[in-house]
């Protein structure tokens, strides 16, 4: 076990209370609480509005020490926050002259973090495996472990085929292709995923300006990859895998030409199948399903779970809804509000998604679920359900392109104080999916997660949005047979200037649906394996604890992301990736990363760190901008095209 502290912006510990809470489960899709919003006014400072002093922070405020993170996997630290209160307040010192001011003091709370190291046996279930998603996912895991190779459409220039297996590498060959980059996926194509971009884990300043430690998010081994599996899983259509991927046409032919003697003997379960829940054109493909009532369907459900994992000797399984958009189910009282009430509506046979059963099943056995649709799956009563037994769950819907797009331009323009106003999202697309989403119900629950995707980044910058006031959004989506999975998506953003000036920006964007979504399916298995092998405790709660049931780590996956109740919701991408690595840091017993790089912004330079041990050598690829010299001790040549000077010399006192 490996323990550590991280910083955490938390002004008292969580405590995970032994019985679930008796008031309503609802699922926090949006932060309905408000911050203070402050207001300037001339020679009197920040002013929140309603009050009438100025914010300051006391003059006798110091920052906590912490301690250096120990040696070894883990170490410990603290977290900082602060916490704001009017004077007069319990808690609150003197300080400010007046008494309606607010005083913000630091705060420091400790944490420790450990992680088993055992990597268990993991199999990855999906409901829709018969699917684009589902055939995509499969093919690409064979691929990798079978090592192929293939003609390309389009010529790689030498691209390397990763071998998960022995580290080694080996070449296709001109005009051929593998499956991508796989070793930080281990036994899965990675391409698009969350852990093929650089991570700075730490710095080298020994050994020149941009020489920083930066490796994948599975760079430092605490999770390493475990033998995922994707065994069988459940499909309304009864075709075997090999002729489900025919008939989503993702793949290269001549890749489907050697994967197809593997997968021709793979079958999906039977399903469940509820026509009002999904669009009536899906009628056709089903053929494979699970009889009997709504109790009789979840016990068989349980059945195959349990089923797989003793014959197969797995240690987990999580299952992952990959299957058709449902219409929204609604939450009523008695119905599916609470735990209690949503088991006797199964028992009874009364309504309930295909996708909410299989979410109980889940819980049940003890497998954690993830909702890849943007329907409410997870309604209150399966939510206190997973809290009941203590089972993670996550969702909604994979974000993985247009919306992922949406997500950092939005924080690009609202962060650079364009006000947008109007949000125009147009794309169509020819699969499975897109003839689903034709019918109007099934439409609303995606039009539903591709609109919220927004309202946090609006909400926090109170100075360009009144309250209330958020840009006009219209999301459009068309099936057009002839395009297949290839979605083509157009999007246009319009805010407002100073002066009355517009900006309008118009995007284009072809993207593969099924080979973005697959990596993402890969990369919420692996977080949530690993969630599951991670506790913490503090100094005034030494008894450990997991993370929250609801995952809300997985948001950066998700474009309607699910979190407590109570808790807001972050949609802008790169808070969501920067909680991901700042949390893996924590594992490793490394303080959150906060972009700060203080040692390069001071007058005079800091103490100079030595290595120990021998210099790696300067990278061989040269700049665009001229070559790099070998400096030991910062960069002598051009920095991003400027030529440095020397520095003065400061004196000293």
């Amino acid at each position: 076990m490996a323990s550590l502290g991280t910083q955490a912006g938390l002004a008292r510990p969580l405590r995970v209370p032994a019985d679930p809470p008796a008031h309503p489960w609802t699922p926090a899709r949006h932060d309905g609480g408000r911050r203070p919003v402050l207001r300037r006014e001339p020679g009197r400072g920040l002013r929140p509005r309603g009050h009438r002093g100025a914010i300051r922070v006391p003059d006798d405020a110091r920052q906590p020490r912490g301690r250096r993170p120990q040696g070894g996997p883990g170490g410990w630290g603290r977290g900082h926050a602060g916490r704001a209160g009017r004077r007069g307040e319990k808690g609150m010192g003197p300080g400010v002259h007046c008494a309606a001011c607010l005083q913000v003091h630091p705060t420091s709370t400790r944490f420790t973090f450990r992680t088993a190291r055992q990597v268990p046996r993991l199999g990855v279930m999906l409901v829709g495996w018969g699917g684009n998603n589902g055939s995509t996912l499969t093919a690409a895991v064979l691929a990798n472990r079978l090592r192929l190779s293939w003609p390309a459409q389009r010529p790689q220039g030498g691209q390397l085929l990763r071998l998960a297996d022995s580290g080694r590498h080996r070449e296709p060959g001109p005009g051929r292709r593998g499956p991508g980059g796989v070793r930080a996926l281990q036994r899965a194509a990675a391409h698009g995923g969350a852990q093929r971009p650089r991570v700075r884990w730490w710095a080298e300043p020994w050994a020149g300006v941009g020489r920083d430690g930066r490796l994948g998010l599975e760079g430092p081994r605490i999770r390493a990859g475990p033998s995922v599996r994707i065994p069988p899983g459940w499909d309304i259509s009864s075709l075997n895998l090999a002729e489900a991927m025919r008939r989503a046409k993702v793949l290269d032919w001549g890749l489907q030409e050697q994967l197809w003697p593997h997968m021709e003997a793979l079958r999906p379960r039977p399903s469940v199948y509820i026509p009002e829940f999904i669009a009536a054109n899906q009628s056709a493909r089903a053929d494979n399903l699970i009889p009997g009532s709504r109790a009789q369907q979840l016990e068989q459900i349980r059945r195959d779970i349990r089923d797989f994992r003793s014959s197969a000797g797995l240690d987990k399984i999580i299952v992952l809804w990959t299957a058709n958009t449902e219409r929204f189910c609604e939450v009523i009282p008695g119905l599916n509000d609470t735990a209690e009430n949503l088991l006797r509506t199964i028992e009874l046979g009364l309504e309930v998604s295909p996708s909410t059963l299989f979410a109980v099943a889940s819980i049940l056995e003890g497998c954690a679920f993830l909702n890849g649709s943007p329907q409410n799956t997870l309604v209150p009563g399966a939510l206190e359900l997973a809290w009941q037994r203590r089972v993670f769950v996550g969702g909604d819907d994979f974000k993985s392109g247009q919306t992922k797009v949406k997500s950092v331009l939005v924080d690009f323009l609202i962060g650079s104080g364009l006000k947008t106003m109007s949000i125009v999202s147009y794309n169509h697309l020819g699969n499975n999916d897109g003839e689903n989403l034709s019918a109007p119900l099934q439409f609303r629950s995606k039009e539903v997660s591709k609109s919220n995707v927004v309202d946090d980044m609006v909400q926090s910058n109170p100075v360009l949005y009144a309250p209330g006031e958020e840009p006009d959004h219209c999301v459009v989506i068309k099936y057009v047979p002839y395009v297949g999975d290839s979605k083509r998506a157009l999007d246009e953003y319009t805010s407002e200037l100073m002066l009355g000036g517009t900006n309008t920006l118009v995007l284009h964007n072809t993207c593969e649906d099924s080979l973005l979504a697959a990596p993402i399916m890969l990369d919420l298995a692996l977080l949530t394996e690993l969630c599951q092998r991670v506790s913490f405790c503090t100094d005034a709660d030494p008894e450990p604890q997991t993370f929250h049931p609801v995952l809300s780590l997985l948001s950066f996956l998700f474009k309607a992301p699910l979190v407590p109740p109570g808790s807001p919701v972050v949609n802008a991408l790169f808070r969501q990736r920067s909680c991901i690595e700042n949390i893996l840091r924590a594992c490793l017993g490394l303080p959150p990363q906060n972009h700060m790089l203080l040692e390069h912004k001071m007058e005079r330079p800091g103490p100079v760190l030595k290595r120990v041990g021998p210099v790696a050598a300067a990278c061989p690829v040269l700049n665009k901008k001229g070559p790099v010299p070998a400096a030991t001790n910062g960069c002598t040549g051009d920095a991003n095209g400027h030529p440095q000077v020397e520095e003065p010399q400061m004196p000293t006192t």
